[in-house]
């Protein structure tokens, strides 16, 4: 039997408001055939049954899934099976796309930490050899400059104060 909310219908700027998603894209997401709104007039009604597809385009977007995808598993509604195929074949291509996910995380660890080892080194090899090219330097040699001129009247910036050398860094300076 269907309830009062079955037969709610729903503005594209409501809809738009409820899931943070724009015009544009609502009008693409019909465009691909995901979404098909009534119109009356100019004006698209989207029904629930177009918010609830929305909702699924939505995630599947945010999950990685392509239109592709997402059109196949909403393809597969059947509201007399009580959606059981649907939600079968959803849930091997979720699970699928969770290994993938967990191992691009793996790769983006592993491309942050080469990252931050390559930082590491030149970090170090500037330290030894040009330590006034190391982020930090210019603004430190500026409040040593203050410093050893006190007649220049001038203090530093506050956020000089800090810097980020090390102080066999700052020796050297």
């Amino acid at each position: 039997m269907a309830s009062a909310d079955d037969h709610r219908t729903y503005s594209i700027r409501q809809l738009c408001r409820e899931f943070g998603a724009t015009a544009r894209a609502l009008r693409f997401y019909e465009d691909k055939g995901l979404l098909t709104p009534a119109r009356k007039g100019q004006t698209r009604v989207y029904s629930a049954r177009d918010r609830a597809r929305l909702k699924l385009i939505l995630r599947g977007r945010r999950i990685g899934f392509s239109l592709q995808e997402i059109q196949e598993m909403l393809d597969l509604y059947d509201h007399n099976d009580h959606n059981v195929h649907q939600m079968a074949v959803a849930l091997r291509r979720h699970r699928a796309q969770i290994e993938a996910l967990k191992l691009q995380r793996q790769d983006l660890d592993d491309a942050i930490a080469t990252a931050e080892e390559a930082c590491r080194v030149m970090e170090q090899r500037l330290g030894q050899h040009r330590p006034d090219l190391l982020p930090g330097a210019e603004e430190y040699a500026d409040l040593l400059k203050a410093r050893l001129n006190p007649d220049h009247g001038h203090a530093p910036p506050v956020h000089v104060l800090h810097s980020p050398l090390s102080h066999s860094q700052k020796s050297r300076v």
